[in-house]
């Protein structure tokens, strides 16, 4: 249930519903992984934190169905630890529109969770989104995110569920806002992804996250100008004529002036996971051109590569020279140039 002041916000934000909303179809919804590639001023040089760069990625999906039915029903399928989420979504989401049709509701797939491939984003905006068109209500994905209290740092996730691609964002302007999309690019066919994932950890998250942000030093403003100098005359060029190279350095400079600043909350080093900094650092010294870094707050970290080609070349020699442990995952992945996918389906008989 929300708290009294919890409701007093969602009904001060309540949107006008047509009267006779009801639930006349059911709805799948496959919403796609994404990358945090870093962030451009985390310490609000100029007044607007953060901004921030990323890259839906196929691969990677949370996939769910919701239908009108008899009594509600929640089926969190293989990931029960994401019930009371679910829940709590539909709470709100009912507490705002004023729809309590019974419903039901099954997750089909789900992201990793806190491993930096946008979870909790994406499960909220798959919910919400299919709550309105079961209900035919007027709600964009940035409605949906501010009423579920997602984009709070970043908007990539929020843009890439519609959109798809490569997006940088500028950042919230409050903490009610959704962070505009400054620019956004289709990703490279020919380019590849190799992302790294470590099965025995998972990144900073909830009120830990909170605490490790507020024990960090202030970013420099000299380092958010680099960073945004970096961003805006080369990466974004070499992305938009489709230059691997210079794509690649400016990519890894960023994450390696980030994470030096994030280091101090991460054990002393830009990667969560030691198993993954060990490999990314072979990876580095290999001299195989890739652009090198941690989505969000890992362990999930990454590998940008030219080609498919040398996407399997580093895979395998990365296996063959023993830098992959058991509990390490290595999986290549394009760019998804195309947002979350949504389609009416026809109502369960109950």
């Amino acid at each position: 249930m929300l708290t009294s002041s919890e409701q007093a916000s969602h009904a001060g934000r309540r949107p006008w519903v047509p009267h006779a909303a009801a639930a006349t179809c059911g709805v799948g919804v496959q919403a796609p992984g994404r990358l945090h590639l870093g962030f451009l001023d985390p310490g609000a040089s100029l007044g607007r934190r953060y901004g921030s760069l990323g890259l839906v990625i196929d691969g990677f999906e949370t996939a769910l169905s919701l239908a009108p039915a008899a009594t509600d029903e929640i089926d969190a399928g293989l990931a029960p630890g994401e019930l009371p989420r679910l829940q709590r979504h539909l709470v709100i989401l009912r507490q705002i529109s004023g729809c309590t049709q019974p419903l039901r509701l099954r997750l089909e797939s789900v992201l990793p969770t806190h491993c930096g491939l946008g979870s909790g984003t994406q499960l909220a905006l798959a919910t919400g989104r299919a709550f309105a068109q079961v209900f035919g209500l007027p709600w964009s994905t940035q409605d949906v995110a501010q009423w579920l209290g997602r984009g709070v740092r970043s908007g990539v996730g929020i843009a890439g569920f519609d959109l798809g691609g490569f997006i940088v964002d500028g950042g919230p302007a409050d903490a009610d806002a959704v962070a505009p999309v400054l620019a956004r690019f289709d990703f490279p066919d020919a380019w590849r992804v190799v992302v790294v994932q470590d099965g025995l950890l998972c990144g900073l998250h909830g009120s830990e996250e909170v605490q490790a942000l507020a024990r960090l030093p202030a970013f420099p403003r000299e380092a958010a100008a680099d960073l945004c100098h970096q961003v805006l005359m080369k990466l974004l060029p070499a992305l938009a004529e489709a230059q691997f190279e210079p794509f690649a350095q400016s990519l890894s400079h960023l994450q390696r002036r980030i994470g030096e600043h994030f280091a101090p909350a991460q054990g002393g080093s830009m990667y969560t996971s030691p198993a993954v900094a060990r490999l990314m650092q072979w990876v580095e010294r290999s001299g195989l051109p890739a652009g090198l870094g941690q989505s969000s707050w890992g362990p999930t970290a990454f590998a940008f590569v030219p080609s498919a080609t040398a996407a399997q070349r580093l895979v395998e020699q990365a296996h063959a020279a023993g830098r992959v442990p058991p509990h390490l995952s290595l999986r290549v992945v394009q760019g998804r140039n195309r947002g979350a996918a949504l389609q009416a389906t026809p109502v369960p008989k109950t």
